[in-house]
């Protein structure tokens, strides 16, 4: 159910400083990259869905009721917005997707800052609050308790868990081999306990922090900084980074310039490359014109591992909102293999995993269907249940010639950004 009437008031507002800062609770969502993004406060509105396509009709009639008075204009995300995470597969977990629709908004991007507002009246009150008492921002919303870092963090080595995801691997070798199976991705999973609920708001600055070029979320538990950009739409462009095509990095500046050039030459990764831009591109193209695929993908560095990655671009239809695009192109081959019908079935017969949320779309969405998509990786779940505990996931593409202890060491190194996080 919408709910009605529906007021929002956008001003324009100092730099705020650390966006990080202004997490009041736990509730609070959280989408950062190099400093600018946004924080949402509050929940106006929270709705359960099955997928993207189901969000973007109920956004959709959301926008329709809004009536909505802004100073700030020609920013994407200024404004009311709706942040939302879901499942990878919906007919093969216990999770749902949801949009949260936040009653305070506090946004930076492109030198401008922003304070948006939703109400049940004309006029909130937090809006007026900033323009006529003329205390800072910070004094008004900043968080009443700092971000306590967890404590007690225990990791629990499973060296059989190990043992199944490694005949996990080698089936699926096998398969590809035998059944037309081009590639498919596996995940593993593994939980960190610490003594006290875990601050998610600590995980938020951490990542922001550690990982200053990946996209770091928090909404509704799921936590993690996010390499990948499924798509970003603004002002009618269209953008999906795929990245396909890892190794860990050594810490020696020499080496690592030798790893990249041979993860550039590495037919493997290559091969898998490519099933992962070529399946992005097809996903685009009902959508899209003007599409623009690079012949061959660039090393990007990231301080735990060195991705290959490619960055298609095209021109969105008008009516292509963000969500309609990250609904045509989940699941990508990059998360779920080739073909993607026939992967998603191998991944449920042979994973033994819940992914929920993980490697599903999150990100946000804006009143003119701009808006930016992540795909959910290096990431962790708060067990609802139990806040001491988080489920950290990390997953790899086989193919052809997978190794199953290189796919292992593989996920040890993608779950890095989480384990450091939490002080490990």
């Amino acid at each position: 159910v919408i709910p009605g009437p529906v007021f929002a008031r956008t001003i324009a507002i100092n730099d705020p400083g650390t966006l990080a800062k202004y997490l009041v609770d736990e509730g609070s969502v959280a989408w950062l990259r190099r400093g600018d993004g946004m924080v949402g406060l509050g929940c106006f509105a929270r709705v359960e869905v099955a997928d993207p396509a189901e969000a973007d009709a109920w956004w959709k009639g959301f926008v329709g009721g809004l009536q909505h008075r802004s100073e700030v204009t020609g920013v994407a995300g200024s404004g009311p917005v709706a942040f939302g995470s879901f499942s990878f597969d919906p007919g093969n977990t216990a999770g749902t997707s949801r949009l949260v629709v936040p009653r305070v908004v506090l946004g930076r991007r492109d030198g401008s800052s922003w304070l948006t507002v939703l109400s049940e009246t004309p006029d909130p009150s937090l809006v007026e609050l900033v323009e006529t008492s003329g205390a800072p921002l910070v004094e008004l919303v900043e968080t009443p308790s700092p971000p306590v870092a967890p404590r007690d963090v225990q990791v629990i080595a499973d060296t059989a868990d190990e043992d199944r995801w490694r005949r996990r691997v080698a089936e699926a070798v096998r398969r590809i081999e035998s059944n037309g199976l081009e590639k498919v991705v596996l995940a593993r999973a593994v939980t960190a306990t610490a003594s006290e609920p875990i601050d998610v708001r600590h995980l938020v600055g951490t990542l922001s922090q550690g990982y200053p070029s990946c996209w770091t979320f928090s909404v509704d538990g799921l936590v993690g900084a996010s390499p990948e950009m499924l798509v970003r739409r603004e002002r009618g462009l269209a953008t999906s980074r795929v990245l396909a095509g890892t190794i860990r990095r050594s810490g020696s500046e020499e080496t690592d310039l030798k790893l990249a050039s041979s993860l550039a030459r590495s037919s493997k990764n290559l091969a898998e490359h490519e099933l992962a831009v070529a399946s992005v591109a097809e996903a685009l193209a009902p959508l899209c014109s003007g599409m623009n695929v690079p012949e061959s993908p660039y090393v990007l560095e990231l301080p735990n591992v060195l991705h290959l990655a490619t960055d298609v671009t095209a021109v969105a239809h008008k009516k292509a909102s963000s969500l309609k695009l990250a609904a045509a192109l989940h699941p990508s081959a990059a998360v779920c293999g080739t073909p993607t019908a026939v992967a998603r079935a191998a991944i449920a017969e042979l994973e033994g995993l819940d992914r929920g949320r993980y490697s599903g779309p999150v990100g946000w969405i804006d009143t003119n269907g701009d808006g930016e998509w992540a795909i959910a990786l290096r990431c962790g779940m708060v067990d609802a249940a139990d806040p001491r505990r988080i489920n950290l996931f990390a997953g790899c593409g086989i193919v052809e010639g997978s190794d199953p202890d290189e796919e292992l060491a593989e996920t040890k190194a993608k779950l890095v950004p989480m384990l450091a996080a939490l002080g490990l």
